[in-house]
């Protein structure tokens, strides 16, 4: 079911990480999660630069064309998704290194639900006010953190110790997928594709 688990990694992460993996509602279900929740930051970022402004600093709002907020989400949307799937292909990559057999659906199924707090947490571009982005975004990364480390020994079935280097590892690589997705944003920023301001 899409979102089913939503309520449950809030409430009581540990337990529907165990439902998850009785269940192990397959690919289509962890797909239509990950493509309903990746909406989020990109919608709230249009709405935030397009409608409201983003305001830095003493200065006017700043605002960005239509158009140029448009393709900087689809963009952006693109992206979150490529950026989970690849995540997703790392842990099942490295977990023969930890002891561990899942099947690369277990694999999505902890990237999809890892990231939805962090993807939730761009609901806080509805005011968007630097200082407030980053203490929500803060809040977003370290839940999903929280629940990857949680998540790990119940559905890759390893021990917890070996989970938290397993968990560590995998935080890791998402930084450097971050890093990476940051790189691509300034290369194409350079070749003429960056956002353009309202004036």
């Amino acid at each position: 079911m899409i979102l089913g688990h939503l309520f449950g990694i809030y409430t009581h992460p540990k337990q529907e990480w165990r439902t998850i993996d009785k269940e192990h509602d397959g690919v289509n279900s962890s797909l239509s999660h990950i493509l309903l929740i990746a909406m989020l930051p990109p919608i709230f970022a249009f709405i935030s630069s397009v409608f409201l402004g983003w305001k830095i600093g003493a200065g006017d709002p700043i605002y960005l064309t239509q158009s140029s907020a448009l393709g900087m989400s689809i963009a952006m949307y693109f992206a979150l998704v490529g950026g989970v799937f690849a995540l997703a292909y790392v842990s099942y990559w490295m977990s023969q290194t930890f002891g561990s057999t899942p099947t690369y659906t277990q694999a999505l199924e902890l990237a999809a639900y890892t990231a939805t707090p962090l993807f939730m947490s761009s609901i806080a571009a509805l005011y968007p006010h630097i200082w407030f982005l980053m203490i929500a975004g803060l809040i977003g990364v370290a839940y999903s953190v929280y629940l990857l480390y949680t998540g790990v020994p119940i559905l890759m079935h390893i021990p917890e110790e070996r989970g938290f280097i397993y968990a560590s590892s995998i935080v890791t690589s998402g930084l450097v997928l971050l890093v990476l997705i940051l790189a691509g944003s300034v290369i194409l920023w350079n070749l003429g594709l960056g956002p353009e301001f309202m004036s």
